[in-house]
């Protein structure tokens, strides 16, 4: 009985401690589990706040473009503007939910990272039919853009962001080039500016035409062609910004160069260019020797083979000198192609207040032949001893506000589309950003972004360039195979 008695307690106390042992162990599991689970809280909490603040970094330091053209860039020029933007604008991307072109909204917020003055906003047309009407009330494509600032406003059409060209082999249309940061800068420029410069372009003596490439940069920069006539004018115009001679082939005629020098006196911009003619041109040169410059007989041949291409020495790569007019043109690393130049002397005898800077010059073993009839490129003692410059920009002081500015190469060709070709660009942002540095005022900006090529670059090598690899494609390579091989032949001969 007592027994019994007995094993019930103590049945009775292995249930109780069991069940305190279940006890200890469930709080045990909960604790670790309510730890485990906190843990697990805060991480999702910090995943997410990080998240937000790499949400709010702007793109241009989480995107990485690594596309050959930097599609998805913007360059130093569009930067250098907008880091002076001053006034307020707004891009609308017109363009349905889902449907927009993923490379424009890339550029476009670009923009928006750049500048706090750079707003952009998606317009979907479906849910506001009548949003471009207010702007415009011709039928525009999808991801077209508008840029408005003020009451001014300008509207891109998509096709314009995009180049392309026909393929008369399967008829289709091929994409070329993009021009999005060429449009887009020019666009807001043009929104933003008070009074678009005027360029006068000079013609009744057979001057050239300009090239297409160079007109699209020159309309694309907002600056507008008028053509003057000084037979029927009776001056340069009070509203031009600037005036362009290209490269006449008869000489102006005396009132021609008095009204000329009347307009640049009293702080007027010029760019010239000039080409060889082989006559005499007695005006045109006595305009140029008033700023303190004139022309050598002949053309620009170079004894160099590192300044110039394809083999013909007349056909210059000459240096990109840091001057101002040219800055961007000379940091870039393009090579500029100047074919059939003349070269610029300085005059011993100027004004104190003409200041003139080398653009673009040539080697000291250039010479200049002014017989043309010659069977050989090689240099004679009655050729004109170089080094010589082919292209300088003048500067005179008139008086405090006004100040006259000059660009003058001795060569057309820069102009050329085929030159430009060949140096994939590299004449073109040169001829721009001399126009552009004339052209800039404090009341307009003048700023002309070329486009990007989607098709093939071309390399372009020097005379010495070419020698060199040729040599070494030829030579060396081949050579060290030989090398190579001739000494694994005589190892084995000996084992």
């Amino acid at each position: 009985m007592k027994k019994g008695i007995f094993q019930r307690k103590h049945e009775k106390k292995e249930k109780s401690s069991i069940k305190d042992s279940f006890k200890s162990i469930n709080k045990k599991y909960l604790k670790n589990g309510s730890y485990s689970m906190g843990i697990s809280a805060v991480f999702i909490v910090i995943l997410v706040v990080v998240n937000l603040i790499v949400g709010e970094i702007p793109s241009k330091y989480t995107e990485l473009d690594i596309t050959d053209e930097r599609l998805y860039s913007i360059g130093k020029e569009t930067k250098s503007f907008l880091k002076d933007l001053n006034k307020d604008v707004t891009i609308y991307q017109i363009a349905q939910k889902d449907s927009e072109d993923e490379t424009v909204s890339s550029l476009l917020e670009k923009y928006a990272d750049e500048s706090k003055h750079i707003k952009v906003i998606k317009k979907d047309p479906v849910v506001n039919p009548k949003f471009v009407t207010e702007y415009t009330n011709d039928n525009i494509s999808f991801n077209s853009l508008i840029v408005t600032c003020g009451e001014r406003n300008k509207v891109v059409d998509y096709n314009n962001l995009y180049e392309t060209s026909i393929n008369y082999n399967t008829y289709s249309y091929n994409t070329t080039g993009f021009d999005g940061e060429g449009t887009i800068t020019s666009a807001i420029a043009y929104v933003t500016s008070e009074n678009l410069p005027v360029l006068y372009n000079l013609e009744g003596h057979g001057e050239k035409e300009l090239d297409t490439v160079i007109k699209e940069d020159i309309e694309k920069g907002n600056i507008e062609i008028k053509s003057l006539n000084l037979f029927t004018e009776e001056g340069v115009p009070k509203d031009a910004d600037c005036l362009l001679i290209n490269s006449p082939s008869a000489d102006i005629s005396q009132e021609e160069k008095d009204a000329l020098l009347t307009y640049l006196e009293n702080g007027g911009k010029a760019m010239i260019f000039s080409d060889y003619t082989g006559k005499g041109m007695e005006n045109f040169d006595a305009l140029l020797e008033n700023y303190g410059i004139g022309r050598t007989d002949g053309i620009v041949f170079e004894g160099d083979s590192s300044h110039y291409a394809m083999q013909i020495p007349y056909y210059l790569v000459p240096s990109v000198n840091n001057a101002e007019a040219v800055s961007g043109a000379a940091s870039s690393g393009y090579y500029v192609l100047a074919p059939y130049a003349q070269g610029i002397q300085k005059s011993e005898d100027i004004r104190d207040t003409v200041t003139i800077e080398s653009l673009l010059s040539t080697s000291d073993s250039a010479y200049a032949k002014f017989n043309m009839n010659t069977d050989t490129f090689e240099k004679k003692e009655d050729d004109i001893e170089g080094p010589f410059d082919i292209g300088v920009s003048i500067t005179e002081n008139v008086d405090d506000d006004k100040t006259t500015q000059i660009i003058y190469y001795s060569t057309s060709y820069l102009m050329d589309s085929q030159s430009n070709q060949m140096v994939s660009g590299g004449n073109e942002k040169l001829v721009m950003e001399s126009l552009n540095w004339m052209c800039s005022s404090d009341e307009n900006t003048a700023i002309s972004i070329p486009s990007k090529s989607l098709e093939i670059s071309y390399l372009t090598l020097t005379a010495y360039d070419a020698s060199f690899w040729k040599i070494c494609v030829i030579g060396i390579i081949p050579g060290c195979f030989l090398a190579v091989g001739f000494m694994i032949w005589l190892k084995r001969r000996k084992g």
